[in-house]
């Protein structure tokens, strides 16, 4: 009960619509295909997977949002008025994520095993776009209405465009040539790299001391 009140409250802080929990519980599809899915998915970690393949597909039929039983989601999770969602079975969706109707966290059908996208936590999907690969949208991030996302898009960023292009990130407009250039394990390598320069310049001061 504790996860379900925090849910509803999410869908409060997220709507200026929203009057009440009871409102919310009642007549918010989100909250039910998310409920539909709790349990599908404990059926599936179970190897009830048929179950929970029929259930899912039966919450899609009452609310208009299909999410795979075998997709990981997050706490606090909210689809705002939600006819169309699709959530691919290999989808991960952190904590404090908002998607809106329309949206698509899905595959493009050349990759095996990770097949669609992983979000952070409070990672904001606009209605209609289409986020679809193996890739992340890290924490913070804002993806526009209408985007098509093919890459990944670094923590605190906003992607928008056919295809998607970053727009700004850490708050700072993004220049052109950067655009959706953002590779993650390049980014790891640099820093790694910079804390080895910044250790030999330390090692090189003191043994100038000495």
């Amino acid at each position: 009960m504790g996860r379900l009140s925090e849910t509803l409250q999410a869908y409060q802080d997220r709507d200026p619509a929203a009057r009440s929990k009871l409102e919310v519980f009642l007549l918010y599809p989100g909250v039910w295909a998310t409920a539909f899915y709790r349990i599908a998915h404990w059926l599936h970690n179970i190897g009830l997977k048929f179950l929970a393949r029929w259930l899912s597909q039966s919450a899609r039929f009452l609310t208009g949002i299909e999410i795979h039983p075998a997709a990981k989601i997050g706490q606090r999770f909210v689809i705002d008025h939600g006819h169309g969602v699709v959530i691919g079975a290999t989808t991960e969706i952190g904590d404090d994520c908002l998607i809106y109707q329309g949206v698509t966290l899905g595959g493009t059908g050349k990759d095996r095993g990770k097949r669609h996208p992983t979000l952070g936590n409070n990672v904001m999907i606009g209605a209609g776009a289409k986020v679809l690969g193996p890739f992340t949208i890290g924490d913070n991030s804002l993806i526009a209405a209408g985007a098509v996302v093919l890459n990944a898009v670094p923590p605190s960023s906003t992607a928008a465009g056919v295809p998607a292009r970053l727009t700004r990130r850490e708050g700072q407009q993004v220049q052109p040539e950067d655009e959706m250039n953002y590779d993650p394990l390049f980014e790891e390598i640099t820093g790694l790299w910079e804390h080895v320069r910044d250790l030999e310049a330390q090692l090189k001061e003191r043994s100038e001391e000495r």
